[in-house]
């Protein structure tokens, strides 16, 4: 991912992360594993809602600082980035049903929803390791192995994916897990998938992945199937309505 992209994907996703309330103040960091070498992080102490493009911090592949000021968690994402060449993304939050998880020291590994088993599988737990220490990198990477996710004991759950957006929703389908897991558990607790179900369903999800956004509307784009009612004009049929109201006013 190139420097721009990446410090745009950081920012949105890292405000998505405040207003769906997965931190509060400057709780969590993301980072962005870069085409060239090292990676973008957030920077230390900016609440996620307040980012901007230009306050990201920038590593080298060996975690030296290069700009800005990273997230003190940076040892944790360069593990995981180490650790796993495929991922290109690292998200960490403190969702609360997901936190609530990992404060009671729980997993998320009994397959209870098809959507789940599809899109993020099982969820292991890290000890807890004190924060910003090569402690906790260390263990969160290995916690971690090749899942999606990881829940981090006493502390909060990190997601992984090629890019920041994926990411993201990874924590987002995490918080929806951790969410069903304690109703269940209230009502007397998850009632397993067959093992058969349980293949069938990984099976689909090697092939799961995010739809590419859509590309920005151009000039003389149709209108897309099943947008109905929707009105889709040209920046000349707009200048033209605009120009016949404006004649209209005098």
């Amino acid at each position: 991912m190139d420097q721009g992209e990446a410090r745009r994907e950081l920012v949105t996703y890292g405000r998505r992360l405040y207003e769906k309330g997965f931190v509060a103040s400057t709780d969590g960091n993301l980072s962005a594993r870069l085409a060239g070498s090292g990676f973008l992080s957030t920077p230390t102490g900016l609440p996620k809602g307040e980012l901007s493009e230009g306050v990201m911090a920038h590593l080298d592949g060996d975690g030296r600082p290069l700009s800005g000021k990273a997230s003190s968690e940076w040892p944790m994402h360069l593990a995981i980035y180490r650790a796993r060449p495929d991922v290109g993304a690292v998200v960490h939050a403190h969702p609360p049903f997901a936190t609530a998880l990992a404060c009671a020291g729980r997993t998320i590994d009994r397959p209870v929803l098809s959507e789940i088993v599809i899109s993020l599988g099982t969820v292991p737990l890290a000890p807890f390791e004190l924060p910003s220490t090569e402690g906790l990198a260390n263990g969160v990477a290995s916690a971690l192995g090749d899942h999606s996710a990881v829940l981090l004991a006493n502390h909060g759950a990190v997601t992984v994916g090629p890019d920041p957006r994926t990411a993201y929703y990874r924590m987002e389908t995490l918080e929806q897990a951790a969410r069903i897991t304690l109703y269940a558990d209230l009502l007397g607790g998850g009632k397993a998938l067959p093992a058969p179900a349980v293949q069938a369903l990984e099976g689909l999800g090697k092939g799961y992945g995010l739809a590419p956004l859509p590309s920005p509307a151009c000039e003389g784009c149709p209108v897309a199937a099943g947008e109905r009612g929707a009105l889709v004009l040209r920046r000349d049929e707009l200048a033209r309505l605009l120009a016949e109201f404006a004649k209209g006013l005098f």
